[in-house]
């Protein structure tokens, strides 16, 4: 079974099938994870943001994949340097999975160090272009891995003094090598204006659309429910 030896060589089809994979791979981590991530986040007495990062662990360590004795870099809450087994070949993906616990679940934050587009929209009624700082292709010496960003989205609620998780959210970011599909122009954008003040000097910032980006492709989006009336998670897939 071949190597692709030059990643810049996959077809964005092949990309897609890739980043499809590793989104199905992500939601059945969750499902398997089941109603105990609704009860950490019930009973630990942590930041949410802390216990969400601990969830995203645990869930994805829990569900072994083709690993490559490789450390890589990223400001993500997981990260893999992985093999990913198609019908035809073995891709070398360099795996970012971060984590996101908010009050809302129509959208959610991301730094620019956690994807590899060009972040392009309209902020303020001007055109907005800012380079990704994750490579499209990651780079470790001599050998390249497709880079895949995804993160899980914790909709919760505070009730009594407790944090009651209402639904998850797995998302798959496009890799920068599908800029023209999915952000060609700051007119054609599933990005929204992120919590940051560049008056203040703030790091750059931007939210991803969840409705937006199902405009785009709806299986980027994937939507977990929390049955609190029978202890379940519920999911069906969205293709």
């Amino acid at each position: 079974m071949p190597m692709f030896n030059d990643i810049s060589n996959l077809t964005i089809n092949e990309i897609e099938d890739i980043e499809k994979l590793t989104i199905r791979w992500l939601v059945q981590a969750v499902m398997d994870f089941g109603f105990e991530a609704y009860e950490i986040f019930y009973y630990s007495p942590d930041n949410v943001k802390d216990v969400a990062e601990d969830i995203t662990r645990e869930v994805v360590d829990r569900l072994a994949g083709y690993n490559i004795t490789q450390r890589i870099f990223g400001t993500v809450d997981y990260k893999k340097a992985r093999y990913v087994i198609l019908p035809n070949q073995i891709v070398r993906q360099a795996l970012f999975i971060d984590s996101k616990a908010e009050k809302s679940n129509h959208n959610a934050t991301l730094q620019i160090t956690q994807t590899s587009l060009i972040v392009r929209q309209i902020r303020s009624e001007e055109v907005v272009e800012v380079q990704g700082k994750l490579p499209a292709i990651y780079m470790h010496g001599t050998e390249n891995y497709l880079s895949t960003s995804l993160f899980l989205h914790y909709y919760y609620e505070d009730i009594d003094e407790r944090h009651i998780l209402k639904d998850i959210t797995a998302c798959c970011v496009p890799n920068g090598l599908l800029q023209e599909k999915y952000n060609p122009s700051a007119y054609d954008s599933f990005w929204l204006a992120g919590r940051n003040a560049p008056s203040r000097g703030e790091d750059f910032r931007v939210r991803v659309s969840f409705s937006k980006l199902k405009e785009k492709a709806r299986w980027r989006v994937q939507k977990i429910g929390v049955n609190q009336n029978n202890n379940t998670l519920e999911h069906t897939w969205v293709d």
